[in-house]
């Protein structure tokens, strides 16, 4: 029986978390009632058997253990507001017998608490912190060792966030649709960020956390750049056995064990990437996951399709504009017509992008390939200095070294 319980607290806590903050309006609330509901499972259902329904008999309980609470405050606090909001949450609540049937709504609350932890109000970096922690059910410690910050820091960010979440009234809702194509795009940009940063830093646990996430707005809203999304995740996920040697030393694209490659991912992110584009609304996400299924589908560097590549990266510059995707475009045009094609292209970007450490790194590529050494032992200098992470920025310098030699 403990190893039911455990399991379902595993698999399906952050599900009953998600309704127990709607049904009781708080984060704190529902955490207590979560807790509240699985000790009450850990001492009722070894003598009564598991019930038929038990995500259900969860949010039951928890919200029955939630009015008991707050009646229980009342008698020691003098707190007119506990008592009202009680008698509020047993009038209001729906009935044992709803909630068995109402499964689907209970799938709806996941998404308003997705959208409620991503609201464009807060800050990214409390964003990323809320989403981890509500939605996901990582420690505040997990969270603040992958990036890097104390856990008190951690913690008061996603008290703050909270807090903000309540002083402004921020609903908890999915939002209608005139509303929705900005938010979802917010929620996206969340997703996509936690994974760039769990890729860059090698922290496995988050990068599954972030194709969860994918994966879970898929199954609740399967639209085309949700789609593209988990695309683009699984196709970058799957080149990470090959992109790090033993020593935690960088392997560039070229040069990795492509029989290292997750296939089964490959797959499935091809699929992915292929319906999204075959469905009318597409935008970035399904882009960049065609053409990382380009790369992940081709046998080498070589026989990359390296023209259509270029043709994607243009299109992706049209829903898209930016120095970042034109500086891309660059590199795979130098992929297609030879390094100094791409850096005529490159060097008006360096202007708008002086502090980006890749932007050095390919026009150092460049050069070097073009046989300019100088200039590439100039931008392997400036891409080391502004690398963010330690095993990027011994590459750079191990290519350096190699000019220097």
């Amino acid at each position: 029986m403990n190893d039911t319980i455990a399991a379902l607290y595993r698999d399906e806590s952050r599900t009953v978390f998600s309704t127990l903050v709607r049904l009781l309006g708080s984060f704190d609330a529902a955490e207590e009632a979560l807790h509240d509901a699985f000790v009450a499972a850990a001492e009722q259902w070894p003598a009564r058997g598991v019930p038929d329904n038990p995500v259900a008999w969860l949010v039951s309980t928890g919200r029955f253990k939630a009015i008991d609470r707050m009646r229980r405050s009342r008698r020691f606090v003098d707190w007119d507001d506990a008592a009202e909001h009680a008698e509020a949450l047993a009038d209001s609540a729906p009935s044992w017998e709803e909630q068995v049937d109402a499964v689907h709504a209970i799938e709806d609350d996941r998404l308003r608490l997705v959208f409620t932890c991503c609201h464009p109000s807060l800050s990214m970096e409390a964003r990323l912190a809320l989403t981890l922690r509500e939605v996901c059910g990582l420690t505040t410690e997990a969270i603040a060792a992958a990036f890097l910050v104390p856990t008190p820091t951690l913690a008061q960010r996603i008290v703050r966030a909270k807090a903000k979440i309540a002083a402004a009234r921020i609903p908890y809702e999915v939002p209608g649709p005139a509303e929705r194509p900005a938010r979802l795009a917010d929620v996206l940009r969340v997703v996509y960020l936690l994974f760039n940063e769990a890729h860059a830093t090698r922290a496995e646990a988050l990068a599954a956390e972030a194709i969860r996430l994918a994966r879970l707005l898929h199954a609740l809203l399967p639209e085309p750049e949700v789609t593209g999304l988990l695309a683009l995740l699984l196709l970058h996920d799957a080149r990470r056995p090959a992109r790090r040697t033993d020593d935690d030393e960088l392997v560039p694209l070229d040069e990795q064990d492509r029989s290292l490659w997750n296939r089964a991912a490959i797959e499935e992110g091809c699929a992915l990437a292929e319906a999204a584009l075959s469905t009318r609304g597409f935008g970035a996400y399904a882009l960049q996951a065609a053409i990382a299924a380009l790369h992940a589908e081709a046998p080498s560097a070589a026989a990359t399709d390296w023209p259509q590549i270029v043709g994607l990266y243009g299109a992706l510059l049209r829903v898209e504009p930016s120095p970042v995707v034109a500086l891309n475009r660059a590199v795979a045009l130098a992929m297609r017509d030879g390094a100094e094609a791409g850096l005529a292209l490159i060097a008006p970007l360096l202007a708008q992008l002086p502090d980006y450490p890749p932007a050095h790194a390919a026009a150092a590529d460049l050069n070097r390939r073009a046989g300019r050494h100088a200039e590439a032992r100039e931008h392997y200098r400036a891409a080391a200095e502004l690398a963010r992470h330690e095993p990027e920025r011994r590459f750079l310098l191990q290519r350096l070294a190699e000019l220097e030699g």
